[in-house]
Parts: structure tokens; C-alpha cells; sequence
């Protein structure tokens, strides 16, 4: 699964009901002048992160202009290696039986609209990433045949 179904622990209502609270705060005078409520789950990752980092100072602006986050996997990180943070993992978080949300699905509740276009780029991604396996695992076993033979 991607980034963007990841769990939340807590039920999808409940954080639907905090995130249109969140929703509400606004300028009074100029709604324009902020704050700004994200729809899209990679910018509200973004921002949860922005409010964990020092992001007025210099070092703090210049570690978040290193933090890239997306929906889905575009195309020059679908090659690379995907890592697993093993203390994040909802099995060792969670206790049996919790209920959970996805961000994924919250965003779509408060007003993202992409979550199917980004749903079908991915199936697309994972079909061309399985042909791709395939035809690795068919290479490797031909050259651990031939290593075999020589």
C-alpha cells in the first residue's frame, strides 16, 4: 500500500470530525491571509512534519526544502528501493482489534479529488513493476544456470 492509505490510530470519524475543526480556523478580517488547510495527503504529511522541524530558522527551512512527499510513486522513485520503518509498522503500534483510518481516506472526505486518478496510476505503476520482476527473475535464473553449467 502507499504512503497516502496509510493508517491513523484512530477511527476515520473521529479524525474527519478534528480535521474539519482544523477547517474552521481561518482569519477573520482576510481568510486569504491564512491559515491554509491542505486537502491532498502528501500536503498534509507535509505540514504535520513542517510543525515537527524548526521551520523559521535557516536549518529547519533548508531541511524541509529536502522533504519531497507525493502521491503515489512518480517516476524516477518507481525504480528505487523502498525501505520499511519497522517502529512505525501498525502490528507493532496498534494493539489487535484498534480501529485505524487512512489519510488516503480522510482526504478524500474532506474534499481531495484525485484519489482515483492517483489509484489508477498506481495499478498502472504495479502491472509494469511485476512485468519488469518477471522478466528479472527470468534473467537471474538464467545466469545462475549458466554459472552452474560453467
Amino acid at each position: 500500500k502507499q504512503w497516502y492509505q496509510r493508517r491513523v490510530a484512530i477511527t476515520a470519524g473521529r479524525n474527519k470530525l478534528k480535521y474539519f475543526a482544523f477547517l474552521r480556523k481561518r482569519m477573520n478580517s482576510n481568510p486569504s491571509h491564512g491559515p491554509f488547510h491542505f486537502r491532498a495527503p502528501s500536503k498534509i504529511l507535509w505540514r504535520t512534519i513542517r510543525g515537527m522541524i524548526p521551520h523559521k530558522t535557516q536549518r529547519g527551512m533548508e531541511a524541509l526544502n529536502r522533504l519531497k512527499v507525493f502521491e503515489g510513486i512518480p517516476a524516477p522513485y518507481d525504480k528505487t528501493k523502498r525501505m520499511v520503518i519497522p517502529s512505525a509498522l501498525r502490528v507493532l503500534r496498534l494493539k489487535p482489534g484498534r480501529r485505524y483510518a487512512s489519510v488516503g481516506r480522510i482526504s478524500r472526505e474532506v474534499g481531495w479529488k484525485y484519489g482515483d486518478i492517483v489509484d489508477k496510476l498506481e495499478t498502472k505503476r504495479k502491472e509494469k513493476s511485476a512485468a519488469y520482476f518477471e522478466a528479472k527473475k527470468k534473467l537471474n535464473a538464467l545466469k545462475a544456470k549458466a554459472e552452474a553449467g560453467a
